[in-house]
């Protein structure tokens, strides 16, 4: 498994492509797959929309996620970092955004590669680029 980290509009999406060979037509999108989709998807982007699906479906994300680590470990996990800054005042947001955060962990444990996104430049946080 394969995750890439970083805020909104960093150039997550085309690190992917130029990294691991991810064409256009192999993104599903977790804002609006079908949900079942993910356990087969080559890549997906913006697994944080997943989790805010599943929760509002009353679905454990944890339990999701763990389900597609297990299910599709070759895939590539696109994901937007939302733990930074003020911490939201409605309980609601709070618990998506801890439960975006323990997923994330789950999806980092389970890859053998991280990347987090920062200005279009990727830093491997885990496992080696290709020019090491």
């Amino acid at each position: 498994m394969k995750f890439i980290i970083g805020g909104a509009y960093q150039g997550k999406i085309s690190a992917a492509m130029e990294i691991f060979g991810i064409k256009e037509s192999d993104i599903t999108n977790g804002s609006t797959c079908d949900l079942e989709d993910v356990f087969s998807a080559k890549c997906i982007k913006s697994y944080h929309k997943v989790i805010a699906r599943l929760l509002a479906q009353g679905v454990s994300p944890v339990e999701f996620t763990k389900r597609l680590c297990l299910e599709n470990n070759d895939a590539v996990i696109i994901m937007d970092e939302i733990g930074c800054g003020i911490v939201p005042v409605e309980k609601s947001e709070r618990k998506r955004r801890e439960e975006t955060g323990r997923c994330g962990c789950i999806i980092s444990a389970a890859s053998d590669t991280v990347i987090r996104v920062i200005c279009g430049i990727p830093v491997y946080l885990k496992g080696k680029n290709n020019e090491d």
